[in-house]
């Protein structure tokens, strides 16, 4: 049994440990963080989305979704206009900072150990979806990237970006970070409005690549009588001015076990004597 599953006072404990060390790893390596953030933004926009903030997601209390969206207005200003030079990297952590209610964070929906579960700052794991899935389109190096890939929590409401992409982080040693490899300066831009979590990334000079990210060979399927849904996702770059495929990329297959009432799911499922269809 690992320390931090004895009891409460043990997880506890082993959070504790666990942000000593991130903090100590962060002084002590040799990234050089971005901490720079300028007003005016960069002249070439190379990728924009949105998010939607309230989402069904299968039972969940209305009130946290509620609470998740003044999370991330909390949270995006700390974020919003950071310049991400050559050579440096962008932690999520070390700009946001630690959630609580003296920081004016409330209770939303968070993951925890694969279940979902409720603390302050609730949301923050939308946030990073929505800067990796921004991310994915540039030539910017992920550098820590974690995922909640091994189960299919919600049913799919929505769903604008592939399943089991999403990220995964916990102040402060689960990060969600990346790095500036190229010649060129970046520019993240980030804010809430009524609806949606908005991103924009910027760059100094036009990109000769435009990336494409897709889901290939989806299926949902019945193993020893669990459902797990499967796929693969792909990165895609084509030159800007030919269209011509220049590399293809496999970023990552899943195999996620259904954890919701199987009569949800979209398609029927191979393997299922009754199939499910909605």
């Amino acid at each position: 049994m690992r320390f931090s599953s004895i009891s409460p006072i043990t997880f506890k404990i082993a959070v504790k440990g666990h942000i000593f060390k991130r903090h100590a790893r962060n002084f002590f390596d040799s990234n050089r963080y971005a901490k720079t953030f300028s007003d005016k933004l960069l002249p070439y926009k190379i990728y924009s989305h949105k998010s939607l903030i309230m989402r069904k997601l299968g039972n969940t209390n209305l009130q946290l979704q509620a609470n998740k969206k003044i999370n991330l207005g909390i949270a995006a200003p700390k974020i919003t206009n950071i310049l991400i030079r050559p050579q440096e990297t962008f932690s999520f952590w070390s700009l946001v900072g630690p959630q609580s209610s003296r920081r004016g964070y409330l209770e939303g929906v968070t993951i925890s150990n694969d279940r979902i579960s409720q603390d302050y700052g609730g949301g923050m794991c939308q946030f990073t979806n929505l800067l990796h899935w921004i991310v994915l389109h540039t030539p910017l190096t992920v550098t820590e990237y974690h995922s909640h890939d091994r189960f299919d929590l919600f049913p799919d409401y929505k769903r604008q970006v592939p399943f089991g992409i999403g990220t995964s982080i916990y102040y402060n040693y689960l990060d969600y970070c990346f790095k500036n490899e190229t010649e060129n300066t970046y520019q993240l831009c980030v804010w809430c409005d009524d609806t949606y979590l908005n991103g924009e990334i910027y760059c100094s000079n036009p990109l000769p690549m435009k990336y494409h990210v897709r889901c290939e060979n989806e299926v949902f399927v019945m193993e020893d009588g669990v459902v797990y849904r499967k796929n693969e996702i792909y990165r895609i770059m084509n030159d800007k001015t030919t269209g011509i495929q220049l590399k293809r990329e496999l970023l990552k297959r899943n195999h996620a076990r259904v954890m919701y009432d199987y009569d949800l799911i979209p398609v029927p499922v191979d393997g299922m004597t009754n199939e499910v269809v909605s």
